[in-house]
């Protein structure tokens, strides 16, 4: 069990007790279970895990350029995620974002912490721009996103080495402020 952080002390720490951590092995199953899940018990969506191998091998996939993965943790359970993929030339692709329904809203404000730890640390690694992709079903996330500062882009716009999921429909992009 994690040791409960004063949010005082600790930014990562809020009263809720959920802490944001970069991604560590011993999180793999509880990572697969929450997307997996997510995907298929509230969207409808036929997707498995046989369809997103780099679940399976995130510190690899991941954890390497300028890329990242965080969880959002709540006594050792994995209540959210967040990643960043290296895509090149300055740009990484969000991706992997997903928060427990228990956990979504102001009163966590999980998934808004997420997204402040993916952008500081994409200005930590000189990133320039972010993009992301997701599916029309997310309609929330839309309104997230836009809220958020990202811009709607065609799919054209999306460079050469995005990595499009055949579920994505709408594309986004931020611009990262020095």
């Amino acid at each position: 069990m994690l040791e409960k952080k004063n949010a005082e002390t600790d930014p990562s720490a809020t009263k809720s007790g959920v802490e944001i951590s970069p991604f560590s092995p011993d999180h793999g199953e509880m990572v697969v279970d929450l997307i997996v899940g997510i995907q298929q018990n509230e969207f409808n969506i036929s997707i498995t895990i046989d369809n997103q191998p780099d679940l399976l091998t995130i510190p690899a996939f991941y954890q390497k350029g300028k890329g990242n993965f965080w969880v959002a943790l709540d006594q050792g359970q994995v209540v959210g995620t967040i990643s960043l993929l290296d895509i090149g030339n300055g740009q990484v692709a969000l991706r992997k974002m997903f928060v427990a329904k228990e956990y979504r809203g102001a009163e966590t404000a999980t998934a808004q912490r997420l997204l402040n730890r993916a952008l500081n640390g994409s200005r930590e690694q000189g990133v320039a721009e972010i993009f992301l992709g997701t599916t029309s079903k997310f309609k929330a996330a839309h309104r997230f996103y836009e809220k958020s500062g990202f811009l709607l882009i065609p799919k054209s716009r999306l460079p050469q080495r995005f990595p499009v999921m055949a579920v994505d429909t709408r594309f986004y992009t931020y611009k990262i402020q020095a």
